[in-house]
C-alpha cells in the first residue's frame, strides 16, 4: 500500500523507507550477512542512512560522512549491488506512489553505480555504470 500520494518526499517518508528496507536487508540471504558483519549499532546506522537520504533528496545537509569509505572494506561484488537494488526498488515501489518511488530508485541506481565504479578504481580496474542511464 502506498503511503505517499504526492510527488514531494518528506523526512517521515524517508525514515519509513530506510527502516523498512533495512529490516528486509538484514534478513536477506545475500546481503544480510554483509550487514550483520559490518553494522554493530543498528539504531545509529538507520539514523545515519536516514540523514544521508534526507541530505540527498531534501538538501537538509544532515549527513556529513563519506559513504564510499566503509563500503571499500566489505569485499562487495556486483551481485551484492544487484540484490541491494532489487530489495530497495521493491520497497520503494511498495511504499510510495510511482512518481515518488522513482525519485528514490533513480538515486539508488546512481549510488550503486558510483560505489561499484569507486570500488573498481581502488582495485586498479575500470567499471562502467550498470544501473543508471
Amino acid at each position: 500500500m502506498s503511503i505517499a500520494h504526492s510527488d514531494a518526499v518528506t523526512d517521515e517518508q524517508i525514515a519509513h523507507l530506510v527502516r523498512t528496507f533495512y529490516g528486509r536487508a538484514r534478513s536477506d540471504e545475500v546481503i544480510g550477512p554483509i550487514f550483520a558483519s559490518a553494522v554493530h549499532d543498528w539504531d545509529h546506522h538507520i539514523a545515519q542512512i536516514t540523514d544521508f537520504w534526507s541530505s540527498m533528496l531534501l538538501k537538509t545537509g544532515r549527513y556529513g560522512g563519506r559513504p564510499m569509505r566503509p563500503h571499500l572494506v566489505l569485499n562487495l561484488a556486483p551481485e551484492h549491488f544487484d540484490r541491494w537494488l532489487k530489495l530497495f526498488e521493491a520497497t520503494a515501489t511498495e511504499l510510495f506512489a510511482p512518481e515518488l518511488a522513482a525519485e528514490f530508485i533513480i538515486r539508488a541506481r546512481r549510488i550503486a553505480d558510483s560505489f561499484e565504479m569507486g570500488i573498481a578504481t581502488t582495485q586498479g580496474k575500470v567499471a562502467s555504470p550498470r544501473h543508471s542511464v
